[in-house]
């Protein structure tokens, strides 16, 4: 035989090695595939709780992850098993173990079974909590179930390439070579069809068209939203056309629309090469807009879509399945007569993916199962020891069998036992039943490391390990503005730490709206000091995209009131990120805003109830002047994780001593100030509200009432050592202020210091609180007085109390 010519083995090499690409990709797919079918029979016979699956999608994932580099991100939903798998961060016995809800996060390492099957993310810490190098690995920031919720955490994401790349030093530092090359990672966001009616895609669709940024947003499009078709959803039934008026110019930036469709193998590849090129090099946003998706099993697990799809759409599923059709393009192949496979070695891969799923499958349930079996066991054995020792011994014993006869046992059924054991035996006195309290108590522990750590960080970076330092001053008197204090304090921060950004509604070229930030943009650009447009949800996003890419950005929220337009985001996604991922990710943002005491319906808010009641896993800090505010912002860069703080509006223009260390000075978190001592009364407030108690303290001392006066300075945490309980003891009576409505705020300070602190057993006279009224403020100064609480009503609430321990002393005013 002749032999070949350098050009035709150089043909042969080329076609082997296109050749095994392809058909891994189609091993793959099969893999996914098998994936999401058997996990459907697993929630269906009860091992799983729910399950929501990525059938339909394979081709379009594997594509995209051609394109997926160490350094780049994925922001998406839950569906993108197959992406996941195609970039080696979750293989099917991960995947299966999430499905179970597996607690280790060695054997489960994306959430350690908190977040129900279909919600990925990547180890981003290590044991420590401290950062890998993320450009060695390929990232996913942790999902979250909430439609769209993904998206404002993308712009940030995408955002902090830019950074990178623009910034004047950090490139170059060795700390962050960590976090970035260069700036050269993509942002790869994916969310379904149905989801893009959602507010928060389309608002950082837009900030990402203005910011051009390097993202690729993947619209998966498989014509429903659950039930609701496309028609009912999106303006000219195409997300890719309702965007079209976005499509970049040679004299207008904007974004590169693509066009392709799910089942296409060959084009889909194409399609993101292009994409994704033209992100990373140009830092243009694209949108893939992929059609003709389809979803061979429905939504979910919670219904069948026979119920809404007629029999030609479910037809069209079946012969326009992504897998059938790469099966038709492998088989219809032939280049020059070279073929990629026949019919049987497809059957083959199949059939071995199967096989492949089924036994990681078992392997996964192995050890849920060995997991929880262990723990039956020895609560079994502790059981049978008090069942032999019991005058209860019989009805223990047939507790033990009803446990050991329960199909599939959990942990609840253990503990349900135990604890109906107990409830049984809690009159005898025996060394078995000490031993079932013991074991009680330590797997109590163990559940709560498995089921309710790291809401907070539990790194030694932790806020509430920062060291506190004072303000110091020269003893000249000095004064300033409140505002100056902060401006100095922000100048300080930035030129301490060049990972600092700061950003919000006005916040850039006129240096805010209280020019708390003059002069900083002019100092330190553009870049690190920027306006923004009038969108809280994707400022926060922002924030938390790049707080997971190693910045420190503080995202500002012009005024407390708008925060709600991103309560959202901070709720689901910011505080919930160490806790969610087990300790495997953070995202140290720090939103900075104003609230309290000023006027008008919309601009005077404190909800401070809602707020603290929705973002559990974010410390809240409520300075009553700009001096603890400067602090609080120096304690949270030295810390590794969220906080809201919140500046006193009315403060700005107020004169305070200037500290001669500022940049340096610290506030610590959880810990209270007592401003005035006294033995009367313990008057418990915060923020400007706080100042307003100052000034009641001074009248209430003229009548003859000693007040214990109490600054909380954050909510979240409120008093970690019990100073106010300590108060109590000495004073006998509680009093609460703050401008929250009626039950906010003050329910849960109430609970804090009465339960939790045991407060109650202090107490001579009923704790009083003294809110706001349950409408918002009406309008003006007068509005103000009659809406919310003022000095007047302050003194007189603390009289009352006095009025009624001693009326002869202090007769009634009215």
């Amino acid at each position: 035989m002749a032999s070949q010519t350098p050009q035709e083995e150089l043909i042969a090499v080329d076609f082997n090695t296109f050749k095994s690409e392809v058909l891994k990709d189609f091993r793959l797919a099969s893999i996914s595939r098998e994936t999401s079918l058997l996990g459907r029979k697993e929630v269906l016979t009860g091992k799983a709780k729910f399950g929501i699956f990525g059938d339909g999608k394979e081709l379009a994932q594997i594509a995209l992850a051609k394109q997926f580099r160490d350094g780049d991100f994925r922001s998406g939903y839950y569906r993108d098993q197959t992406l996941m798998m195609a970039i080696d961060q979750l293989n099917v016995r991960e995947y299966f173990s999430g499905l179970f809800g597996h607690t280790d996060e060695v054997i489960e390492p994306q959430s350690a079974g908190r977040q129900m099957g279909g919600h990925f993310s990547t180890r981003n810490l290590d044991e420590n909590g401290n950062w890998k190098n993320l450009t060695q690995q390929k990232n996913s920031s942790a999902d979250i179930s909430p439609t769209a919720g993904q998206m404002p955490r993308l712009l940030g994401l995408a955002q902090a390439s830019k950074v990178y790349r623009e910034h004047p030093t950090l490139k170059d530092l060795e700390a962050f070579k960590k976090f970035s090359n260069g700036g050269n990672e993509v942002a790869f966001g994916t969310i379904g069809d149905a989801s893009t009616s959602e507010g928060p895609f389309w608002e950082t669709i837009n900030a990402a068209g203005v910011l051009q940024v390097p993202m690729v947003m993947s619209v998966w499009d498989d014509g429903y939203g659950i039930s609701v078709p496309r028609e009912h959803q999106t303006t000219k039934g195409s997300i890719s056309q309702a965007l079209s008026g976005m499509q970049r110019t040679a004299d207008s930036p904007g974004y590169e629309i693509f066009e392709t469709k799910g089942w296409d193998y060959a084009h889909l590849c194409e399609t993101y090469e292009k994409a994704v090129e033209l992100a990373r090099t140009n830092h243009i946003p694209v949108l893939v807009h992929v059609k003709e998706v389809n979803q061979p099993q429905g939504h979910s697990t919670s219904g069948s879509h026979e119920r809404y799809k007629d029999t030609a759409r479910l037809q069209w599923e079946h012969d326009f399945d992504c897998i059938n059709k790469f099966k038709e393009w492998i088989l219809n192949f032939d280049a020059d007569g070279q073929k990629l496979a026949t019919e049987e070695e497809l059957a083959q891969i199949t059939k071995e993916s199967k096989d492949f799923v089924n036994e990681q499958k078992k392997e996964a349930w192995n050890l849920f199962t060995q997991d929880l079996k262990q723990d039956l066991d020895r609560a079994v054995a502790v059981l049978e020891n008090l069942a032999n020792e019991s005058t209860n011994g019989i009805f223990i014993k047939r507790e033990i069998e009803a446990l050991q006869k329960t199909m599939n046992p959990i942990r609840k059924d253990v503990f349900n036992t135990v604890r109906k054991v107990l409830r049984l035996v809690r009159d005898e006195n025996t060394a078995s039943r000490t031993a079932l309290i013991a074991w009680l108590k330590q797997e109590t522990e163990n559940n709560a490391d498995r089921y309710s750590s790291y809401l907070y960080s539990e790194s030694e970076n932790s806020a509430l390990k920062v060291t506190a330092v004072a303000p110091t001053y020269d003893g000249s008197g000095h004064m300033e503005d409140g505002r100056i204090i902060l401006r100095d304090n922000f100048k300080a921060i930035f030129e301490n730490h060049p990972e600092a950004l700061i950003f919000g509604e006005d916040a850039g070229k006129i240096g805010g709206v209280n020019q708390s930030l003059e002069g900083l943009q002019e100092q330190f650009g553009t870049l690190r000091v920027s306006d923004v447009g009038i969108r809280e949800c994707t400022i926060i996003g922002q924030g938390i995209g790049m707080a997971m890419r190693g910045l420190r950005p503080i995202a500002e929220i012009q005024y407390l009131d708008y925060l709600l337009y991103g309560i959202q985001i901070m709720s689901d996604d910011l505080a919930t990120v160490q806790y969610r991922t087990k300790g495997g990710q953070k995202a140290p943002l720090i939103v900075s805003t104003r609230g309290h005491r000023l006027e008008g319906i919309w601009h005077s808010g404190s909800p401070m109830g809602m707020i603290i009641n929705s973002i559990r896993g974010v410390h809240v800090c409520v300075p009553r002047n700009m001096t603890k505010a400067a602090g609080f912002y120096n304690t949270l860069m030295q810390a590794d994780e969220p906080a809201l703080v919140i500046e006193p509006l009315n403060g700005y223009r107020i004169k305070e001593a200037l500290p001669t260390n500022i940049g340096s000075f610290t506030t610590p978190l959880g810990i209270p100030e007592i401003v005035a001592e006294g033995t009367d009364l313990t008057l418990v407030s915060y923020g400007s509200t706080f100042n307003l108690c100052e000034v009641a303290a001074k009248s209430l001392a003229e009548m003859g009432i000693s007040v214990e006066l109490i600054d909380a300075q954050t909510l979240l945490p409120f008093d970690i050592n019990g100073m106010v309980a300590e108060s109590l003891k000495k004073t006998n009576r509680l009093m609460i202020v703050d401008e929250d409505v009626s039950s906010g705020a003050t329910a849960f300070l109430l609970d804090q210091i009465l339960v939790k602190q045991g407060g109650y057993a202090h107490l001579d006279s009923a704790p009083v609180t003294l809110s706001a009224k349950d409408h918002r403020p009406a309008y003006g100064t007068d509005g103000d007085y009659f809406s919310k609480p003022s000095i007047d009503d302050i003194v007189e609430s603390a009289y009352a109390i006095m009025n009624e321990a001693d009326p002869t002393a202090f007769p009634s005013i009215y």
